[in-house]
Formats: structure tokens, C-alpha cells, sequence
């Protein structure tokens, strides 16, 4: 089974799509009702934690599939799967808005890992796509598996690149102190 292959067979079977993209968000609004205020305390941090693990990844990599789809296979808006490009989207931000509405979110375990993580999605796209456009190497004409190992590996090297030029390990303790 290929990516394409599991990605049409999710977007022709989506009850298992709707019910995990509804059941994250109407579970951070439960305990947002159930533990109002105590958000900060040990057990509500941890479900937050889970949710927002459950709702960002498939998020992120449903926006970094699609930004992959527009820009580098040229595809047309309108070819849109609703049930895998667009609904985990949606289903992130109102997961995070509803947590967000209880707790601050600097308050949630591994949150500041979640947005490191995009902001070096963001810069690999950002620097395959310049590369793209400037034919120095087109990345619309391999297979998808190399350009999953060539996105791997720009992701290690540009997170290798940030945490050595922002101090590493470091630049956190000095943080906290």
C-alpha cells in the first residue's frame, strides 16, 4: 500500500476520520467544563498534553501535505480532500483554542516541542520549495518515498542547524534560570 493508496482509502471511508477529528476537540471541551480553573494541575496538563499531541500531528502534516500537493505537484485547490487535508486542520485549531481557553498553553508538557517542530516543517518546505523554483533541483519529478527521505534529512540537518546556533541545551537552562 502506497501513501496515495491509504490517503484515497481514508478520504472514501471517513467515519474513523470524523470520529477521531470530533472526539479530540469535544474531549478538550469536557475537560475544560470538568477541571475549570485546574488546568495548570497535574492530571488535566498531561490529558491537554495527549490532546494536543492528537490533534497538532495529524494537523501539521495534513498542512505540510498540502502545501506539498499546491506547490510542488501543482495540484488545484479545488481537488481538496475535505476528510484529510482539511478537517484535521480545523480540528487542531479548535482543540488548541479550547485548551487554550482553560490553561496557558506554556503551562501544557512538550507544547514548546510541537511549535519547534513547525517552525522546522515550515523552514525545510520553505527551502525545498526556493530550490524548486529555481531549478536547481525539481523535486516534482521523484518519487515520493525519495522526497520523504530527502524531507527527513533537511529536517535533521536544519534542526541540527537552529539548536547549534541558539545554544543547544544551553540556551534552555539559561532560560529557566
Amino acid at each position: 500500500m502506497t501513501l496515495r493508496n491509504f490517503i484515497e482509502m481514508l478520504g472514501n471511508n471517513p467515519f474513523y476520520i470524523l470520529v477521531f477529528f470530533l472526539l479530540v476537540p469535544f474531549t478538550a471541551i469536557l475537560a475544560g467544563f470538568f477541571g475549570k480553573g485546574e488546568g495548570h494541575l497535574s492530571p488535566w496538563k498531561y490529558l491537554y498534553s495527549i490532546l494536543i499531541y492528537l490533534a497538532c500531528i495529524p494537523g501539521v502534516f495534513a498542512i505540510a501535505f498540502s502545501v506539498y500537493l499546491f506547490l510542488f505537484e501543482r495540484r488545484s485547490i479545488f481537488d481538496t480532500d475535505l476528510y484529510t487535508q482539511i478537517i484535521p486542520i480545523v480540528s487542531m485549531f479548535v482543540t488548541i483554542f479550547n485548551i487554550r481557553n482553560n490553561v496557558n498553553l506554556d503551562a501544557i508538557p512538550g507544547f514548546n516541542k510541537i511549535s519547534g517542530l513547525i517552525l522546522v516543517i515550515a523552514a525545510t518546505l520553505i527551502f525545498m520549495w526556493l530550490i524548486d523554483r529555481t531549478h536547481i533541483y525539481a523535486f516534482s519529478y521523484i518519487p515520493f518515498y525519495q522526497l520523504i527521505l530527502i524531507f527527513i534529512g533537511l529536517l535533521l540537518v536544519i534542526r541540527y542547524g537552529l539548536s547549534s546556533f541558539l545554544g543547544g541545551k544551553n540556551a534552555e537552562t539559561r532560560r529557566e534560570e
